[in-house]
């Protein structure tokens, strides 16, 4: 039971270190702001098959664009 007593003590005081250096990291250190420019390629942005304005859809794809639905 001892050898029990002194790995919880352990482990608690490890603890408590863990939880002391998370707490002052929080607290005492503020982060710089700044500006990030990332640069996205447009072949990211825009895929090569939807850069050909209407030219990817199918015949299905345009009669349905076009077909008028009735409904009453």
């Amino acid at each position: 039971m001892p050898s029990l007593m002194r790995f919880l003590t352990v482990i608690a005081a490890m603890a408590a270190l863990g939880f002391g250096a998370v707490f002052a990291l929080a607290t005492l250190v503020t982060p710089r702001t700044r500006e990030i420019v990332v640069n996205i390629p447009t072949s990211k942005l825009r895929p090569a098959a939807a850069a050909q304005d209407g030219a990817d859809r199918s015949a299905g794809a345009r009669a349905a664009a076009t077909d008028v639905v009735e409904t009453r």
